[in-house]
């Protein structure tokens, strides 16, 4: 029997950091450790069907507790969930266990520090929280200051530091200044690859046009950090770059992450749903929200390729997700696609421009072998990189080295 794990997560819904999580558990779970995950929120209408069927026990505790303050202090709401979360494990629960797999949010980790028997603690760093806002006036600068700095002291605190990337490794160093002296090992995520085993695809009927046979897909949470828009203006400009005859055979699916307890999100897909409508291009675009595992593998089956918009994103597993499934991917050059996405071989990375993304895309459509070449090459990169058993045996590397 090996070692029993605690994951600890603010909100288990629908994301790549969420994903992290059951993937780290499950392959903990697979060396023979003892795991569980509690979390702020859990609704079985909202999150990866494996929370549901792996057998993982899944505690929800604090839920009650706001979100936020009329739409506003959601970091402060956040570290108050996380840090009742924790003194609830550590004094209530009773619960017994030998390390804790601790992400997103380091506010907890004094808790288990200052418990009777003090937890020994392995932090991911997806990002850090305190990059991921605009301190646009001074009241905002006050308020995130004390914030700021308890993120950084408390994610000193953690046993172990790791990663998602080498991109995020040097954020880390830049951002954290007093952590010079820790150099946090980079822990690619990857993808439990029996989730995407599937052998009928439904095709894209209800969503497509008949007649629209090149499909443009994006997968991204409708945020507005992920620079959805920047699909919609590429379709508008690829409109121009190619003929009638080829236009009318294009089509682009936006499907993305829906929660209606997040005002961004129902904001944004109505922001998307206006833009579209302005370009005149909505009856080229389909919507899709919060979709099924099994929908995305059908999506990622049958689209020409995959664009992903976001800048500067710490890892995007969505990338990874898409070349495992033969799908090539047009990205932004920078951040984590910069290491998951050869350029010219699993697809093309570009400048975060309506004009670079759709030249990328006029290629797939005057050169249709593109798709399968480029797919191909994408999948061995996957099946060579990200595979689910080295990300197994680096996860229970770090956990046994907290142990001795």
């Amino acid at each position: 029997m090996g070692p029993s794990v605690l994951f600890i997560h603010p909100d288990l819904g629908i994301g790549g950091a969420e994903r992290l999580v059951v993937d780290a558990a499950l392959a903990l779970k697979s060396h023979g450790c003892q795991v569980q995950i509690w979390t702020a929120h859990y609704d079985v209408n909202h999150c990866f069907s494996e929370t549901r069927d792996s057998g993982i026990p899944i505690r929800c505790c604090g839920d009650w507790l706001p979100r936020s303050f009329f739409g506003r202090f959601l970091a402060l709401c956040a570290y108050i969930r996380m840090i009742f979360l924790a003194f609830y494990i550590v004094f209530l629960s009773g619960e017994q266990f030998d390390v804790l797999f601790c992400d997103q949010v380091s506010a907890c980790i004094p808790v288990f520090k200052l418990a009777r028997k003090r937890k020994r603690v392995l932090f991911y760093c997806h990002f850090p929280d305190q990059l991921l806002t605009r301190r646009i006036s001074l009241v905002k600068k006050i308020y995130r200051a004390p914030i700021d700095w308890l993120e950084e002291n408390t994610t000193g605190m953690a046993d172990c530091i790791v990663v998602n990337s080498l991109f995020t490794a040097n954020i880390f160093k830049e951002t954290f200044t007093t952590l010079s002296h820790i150099e946090p090992d980079v822990l690619y995520p990857s993808l439990n690859v029996s989730n995407f085993q599937s052998c009928n695809f439904d095709g894209l009927a209800e969503l497509v046009p008949t007649k629209r046979k090149i499909v443009f897909l994006s997968i991204n949470r409708y945020e507005r950090k992920k620079n959805l828009n920047l699909a919609l203006e590429s379709l508008c400009t690829l409109r121009d770059k190619i003929s009638l005859q080829d236009w009318e055979k294009v089509h682009l699916i936006l499907a993305g992450g829906y929660d209606e307890r997040v005002s961004e999100n129902v904001e944004y897909y109505e922001e998307l749903n206006q833009l579209a409508v302005k370009y005149d291009i909505s009856n080229h675009v389909s919507f899709l929200r919060s979709f099924s595992d099994k929908q995305k593998l059908n999506l990622l089956h049958s689209c020409v390729c995959i664009l992903y918009t976001p800048s500067n994103e710490h890892f995007g597993i969505v990338p990874i997700e898409a070349m495992y499934m033969y799908c090539p991917v047009i990205a932004v050059n920078s951040g984590g696609p910069l290491e998951s996405v050869v350029n010219n071989v699993t697809g093309f990375l570009c400048p975060p421009t309506h004009e670079a993304f759709a030249n990328a895309m006029k290629k797939f459509i005057k050169d249709p072998s593109l798709r399968t070449k480029m797919g191909k090459s994408g999948h061995e990169r996957v099946l060579e990189k990200f595979s689910f058993e080295a990300f197994s045996k680096q996860v229970y590397h770090y956990i046994c080295k907290l142990v001795d």
